[in-house]
């Protein structure tokens, strides 16, 4: 009998790339789909509940959001000459793209940070609901993993059961008679500040002060003291170089924008 009719022929060759080509083309369409929920649907999707909530604010825009227009409403705040008279009504030149959503939309409204959803919320009341142990745990946070392990993965990045374990640690600092124990070290440097601006008064006895750089640094002086003890110099130099840290990475995230992000 002739053996070669039972031998079964090899699959032709020539169909290997047509089904790589067939994966390749899925993932890539499956990337693609992905991509566009993330970007798009999702998006329409929140911001259509947020609406049916009773929030309003700015549109959603493809990929970008609002980062467009609040890096452009900050350049042009800071290019104008400061405030004549100077009055304590500073939202507009601090925070001009959110000074001007609140005004449009109201205390509580919505602001696109890419495709991610902020809702800001003004009044203290709320403010406080929404820190209570209760609700903060339930947070969704804005996650920056390369931002965040350069400066700070502390309890203000946590979410859920991690932030609640955090928060439990913390607690027993912040117990008001250990508080009390640090009111010397606060009465310290708080003497040194104004003993520094009294030196400043000219002979009209008055002088004009940046405020900002004041009390952060005697939040850093505070800190150092408390913290660290007799080694406050070393933690003072911990927190100037964090500052310096701070400053110099918010400097580049206000030059470089990367859309989606």
């Amino acid at each position: 009998m002739d053996p070669e009719p039972f031998t079964r022929s090899p699959a032709p060759l020539t169909a290997l790339p047509w089904i790589c080509a067939g994966l390749v083309a899925s993932m890539l369409l499956w990337q693609a789909a992905r991509l566009l929920d993330q970007l798009w649907w999702r998006p329409r999707r929140l911001e259509q509940e947020l609406h049916a909530q009773g929030l309003r604010g700015t549109r959603y825009r493809f990929l970008t959001g609002d980062v467009n227009d609040d890096s452009r409403q900050n350049r042009e705040a800071s290019s104008r000459p400061p405030m004549t008279p100077r009055c304590h009504d500073i939202g507009a030149r601090v925070l001009p793209f959110l000074y001007g959503n609140v005004q449009e939309h109201g205390p509580q409204c919505i602001s696109w940070f890419g495709p991610i959803p902020k809702v800001t919320i003004t009044d203290p009341s709320l403010v406080r609901e929404v820190m209570s142990n209760k609700l903060s745990r339930h947070i969704e946070k804005l996650k920056f993993p390369a931002l965040t392990g350069l400066l700070a993965d502390g309890l203000k990045n946590h979410e859920g059961d991690k932030w609640a374990k955090h928060r439990r640690i913390l607690n027993p600092a912040f117990h008001a008679e250990k508080l009390k124990l640090m009111l010397p070290a606060f009465s310290v440097c708080c003497e040194e500040l104004v003993g520094r601006w009294a030196e400043c008064v000219g002979p009209d006895g008055s002088w004009e002060v940046d405020v900002y750089p004041e009390l952060q640094s005697l939040t850093g002086n505070v800190l150092s003291q408390t913290a660290f003890g007799s080694s406050y110099l070393e933690g003072r130099r911990i927190f100037l170089l964090q500052s310096e840290q701070v400053g110099r990475l918010m400097t580049r995230v206000h030059k470089i924008i990367i859309p989606g992000y």
